[in-house]
């Protein structure tokens, strides 16, 4: 995982949370992939079990959504505007963050 990939992740989450929309929590993340209405997921990677996340990738690989794990869940829900850790964030609307998670997406493999 690029640290460079993880930053722009961040930066997408934090642009969503002002100017998009997001959804938190694996079950909602879930939902969103499922449903076609996420944009870029991001998930973190110090979940334990990791059963409890595993199937996110493999379903966004299926939906062509990009996905990005990250190192830390106290990361994420603070990038999420979160005071408690979050296992999984998806982006609904992106707003500001399209660039970003357009980008993710074409270093993904998953041109839109």
């Amino acid at each position: 995982m690029s640290e460079d990939l993880v930053e722009k992740a961040y930066e997408s989450i934090e642009l969503a949370k002002t100017t998009g929309k997001l959804k938190k929590g694996v079950n909602e993340v879930t939902k969103a992939i499922e449903r076609g209405t996420a944009k870029l997921v991001v998930f973190a990677g110090d979940i334990n079990p990791k059963e409890i996340v595993m199937h996110l990738p493999m379903l966004c690989k299926e939906k062509e959504i990009p996905c990005v794990e990250i190192p830390s869940k106290d990361d994420l829900g603070a990038a999420a505007g979160l005071m408690v850790s979050t296992t999984a964030v998806a982006v609904l609307q992106s707003g500001e963050a399209k660039k970003n998670i357009s980008e993710i997406a074409k270093d993904q493999g998953l041109e839109k």
